[in-house]
């Protein structure tokens, strides 16, 4: 017999499945590979270790990063995707970029949080940095987490009744932002991770979290990433998941333009008009290149 469960842990090939009760459980795939993420809504039946995936449903998005050699999955079935940045460490707008990427070739509602408000003109540089991501329309929102006293208001209300996978750099502070708004989760981690015996914590792997009683709100903690590939969207793909670039796309003289080279390029006379950031076309031309090269796999 099987039942319902969403799955909120994972690691390596076992994953941690809450059922509608809310109780949780250590569960196995069938076969010698994992195909459940974090996200994923399965049907899993008892078993002596605790439970075995019998099969996932069907996902509305998952969101994922792809190089050369592997693909990796963060998780399925989220609403919308937070991006947090930091003022310091300074951070890159190329993975911020993609990531935003990613998630519009999903489909997914993205925002970006700018952390370490208190540090007066870093902050500024970084508020700066990020007008053109505001300008295509991206909520951006000022925060400054290791201070309690701060309102966090504007962001709960972002995050309420939604799934939101955080997502960001190393030292952003992903997991200081989880914390915060949800007081058990240090408890929660810990639960799980000896319950999959991977040892203390250190978010290598997505992990879900309930923002609230009534299990309407949830967060999900995620690795911090260095490198951010976008092997799975077609070159020509790219250019309708940067809005900015996708608005002026359609006054090209070619129906295939790459906006690189061609003559009569709407996007390339945009950027002559500076209606287009010359840092975000930069990183357009850098990610078609990249997408076109040769595959070596």
């Amino acid at each position: 017999m099987t039942a319902w469960g969403l799955v909120v842990a994972s690691h390596g090939r076992h994953v941690w499945v809450e059922d509608a009760k809310g109780e949780r459980r250590i569960c196995h795939p069938r076969g010698k590979k994992n195909h459940a993420v974090v996200g994923d809504h399965v049907q899993w039946s008892a078993s002596e270790d605790g439970g075995s995936i019998e099969s996932i449903e069907t996902r509305k998005n998952i969101f994922y990063r792809q190089d050369e050699i592997r693909t990796k999955s963060f998780a399925a079935n989220i609403d919308q995707v937070l991006v947090l940045v930091a003022a310091e460490p300074d951070f890159s707008q190329s993975q911020l970029s993609r990531a935003l990427i990613a998630a519009r070739h999903e489909g997914i509602r993205t925002l970006i949080g700018l952390n370490k408000q208190d540090l007066g003109d870093a902050f500024t540089r970084a508020w700066q940095k990020l007008l053109p991501y505001q300008q295509l329309g991206c909520l951006v929102l000022p925060l400054s987490l290791k201070n309690l006293e701060q309102d966090l208001s504007a962001l709960k209300n972002e995050l309420a009744n939604r799934v939101t996978l955080v997502l960001g750099p190393s030292g952003a502070g992903k997991s200081t932002l989880i914390n915060r708004l949800v007081p058990d989760a240090k408890a929660a981690t810990n639960i799980i991770s000896q319950a999959l015996q991977s040892g203390k914590h250190t978010t290598t792997s997505t992990t879900w979290y309930w923002a609230d009683e009534s299990k309407t709100t949830a967060l999900m903690d995620s690795p911090g990433f260095q490198a951010f590939g976008l092997h799975h969207i077609a070159p020509q793909a790219l250019a309708s998941c940067m809005p900015d670039i996708a608005i002026h796309a359609d006054h090209c003289k070619f129906h295939n333009c790459s906006h690189v080279h061609e003559p009569d390029c709407g996007v390339r006379q945009a950027l002559l008009e500076q209606a287009i950031d010359p840092g975000r076309y930069k990183i357009y031309t850098e990610l078609f290149a990249e997408l076109s090269a040769p595959k070596t796999y």
